[in-house]
């Protein structure tokens, strides 16, 4: 809408530019004197802006944006081509359309808060379901992608009321959602609605996966964040890209408020340390990814400003998150570590064993959070029927005490319990021989060694107990 005395100023900036345009005239009386409307490639609509404020148009006129489906000309392909050839071809929508879409996707607080609350019980439903769909279903209603989006767009801008909205949206939702996952597993659990020890909580899939998050978690935030930025950047639909923000948060959010339901708050370091990481990283990620696309104020001071902040809070950020990722890669290696271990476990067993015995099974227990360590091994060893295995507990554990080497604690200073379980097999030459329901078909030794060498004592064949 043209004010009184800007109408020629106006169509002079779109002419110089090679613009199209449509006029009417504007008969309410209201200081406008006429309705310009014209086409405009994604990325031409922030230097055109600028250059009509430059040329006297007031910050207080009406300018509304509109996304056109389709624009059939042949004189807009060539404006198009003009813009790609001044480099304002990378379809950046505006720095007012930004601001207007980050603070259209910070939501009003009661439906946030619903929102939040709801998806928090559906994902701790699903893992306790150990249900992949419902989790998914969780991610689709969190409304999370909307607050880390104002807080990175305040940043770069230099607003801080959006800046501050995001940051108080992000503090509330998360309290909101452990809270709401906490209280309702609690439920569950003192209603006997699930009634799950601690350890078959914590063996449940959904769960136990992010009980240890290792260093891969960390590109899967930043990719949200950066993802994030660009969608909302680029004026594309951000509802797919909060699926994927809603998957590096909600999920372990869920499983924080799983251990302070089951009285396991230790347990649950891990979730709460992958929580954390996530947050701060889809805000970094975001705010590094919009100041590189240019948006910032276009007043030198506040210029300044903004850039001054920006490089506080991203320092910031970085500092907590390099310190967060440092137990991130602990436990990666401690992952890879415990890898190792069930591995020489197996070809240790392997050699040991009689020339007509297997090992059947390999089951490593642990213990620990986030860095989890070997505290139990149990191979389970399958012998001719008819025959008496071979005890090989005490030298296995022997063995592996020279192979325990790991740097986190899983070496020489570790005790781990290592215990030998035979399962009668038939082959072609014992079946029909043994009677299968034989007691002494069967049996269980243990042994073990820790930094002295000594060995807990390993029952004899003729001690073996049957297993039924």
């Amino acid at each position: 809408m043209v004010p009184a005395g800007k109408r020629q100023t106006v169509l002079s900036v779109l002419d110089d530019e090679g613009i199209d345009y449509a006029i009417s005239d504007e008969t309410s009386g209201r200081d406008y004197t006429a309705i310009v409307s014209f086409p405009l490639p994604v990325g031409a609509v922030e230097p055109v802006l600028g250059k009509l404020r430059e040329a006297g148009l007031e910050r207080d006129a009406y300018t509304v944006v509109v996304d056109a489906e389709t624009v059939i000309s042949k004189r807009f392909e060539r404006l198009e081509e003009q813009y790609q050839q001044e480099g304002n071809g990378d379809n950046r929508i505006a720095r007012e359309e930004i601001i207007a879409d980050a603070g259209d996707m910070a939501p009003d607080w009661m439906p946030f808060l619903v929102m939040t609350a709801i998806s928090s019980i559906v994902a701790t439903a699903g893992l306790l379901l150990d249900s992949p769909a419902v989790v998914v279903g969780s991610m689709v209603i969190a409304p999370l992608v909307g607050p880390a989006m104002a807080t990175s767009v305040g940043t770069v801008v230099n607003d801080s009321e959006m800046f501050k909205r995001g940051v108080r949206l992000q503090a509330v939702g998360l309290l909101l959602a452990i809270g709401s996952a906490a209280v309702f597993a609690a439920v569950l659990r003192f209603t006997h609605a699930v009634p799950f020890t601690v350890e078959e909580v914590f063996a449940l899939g959904e769960v136990r996966e992010r009980l240890a998050p290792d260093v891969l978690s960390l590109p899967i935030a930043i990719g949200a964040g950066v993802a994030g930025a660009i969608s909302l950047s680029s004026g594309v639909s951000a509802a797919l890209v909060g699926v994927m923000i809603a998957a590096a948060l909600v999920p372990p959010i869920a499983v924080v408020g799983i251990g302070i339901a089951w009285g396991q708050p230790m347990a649950i370091s891990g979730s709460a340390m992958l929580v954390v990481v996530n947050f701060l990283s889809i805000n970094l990620a975001a705010i590094v990814v919009l100041w590189y696309r240019g948006y910032r104020p276009d007043n030198l001071f506040q210029f300044s400003d903004a850039r001054t902040r920006a490089l506080k809070r991203v320092s910031v950020l970085a500092i907590v998150i390099l310190l967060a990722t440092s137990v991130l890669g602990a436990v990666t290696v401690a992952s890879y570590e415990s890898a190792q271990f069930e591995t020489a476990v197996e070809n240790e067993a392997r050699t040991l064993v009689g020339p007509a015995e297997t090992v059947l099974d390999v089951e490593v227990t642990y213990g620990g959070y986030p860095i989890r360590q070997p505290t139990a091994a149990t191979v389970t060893v399958g012998y001719p029927l008819g025959a008496d295995p071979k005890p090989i507990a005490d030298a296995l554990a022997e063995r592996l005490s020279g192979d325990r080497t790991a740097l986190l604690g899983l070496g020489p200073s570790a005790e781990v319990d290592i215990s030998v379980r035979y399962l009668p097999t038939q082959t072609a030459e014992t079946r029909g021989e043994t009677d299968p329901g034989d007691p002494g078909s069967g049996g269980n030794e243990s042994g073990g060694a820790d930094d002295n060498g000594t060995r807990t004592p390993v029952p004899t064949p003729s001690d073996h107990t049957a297993l039924g």
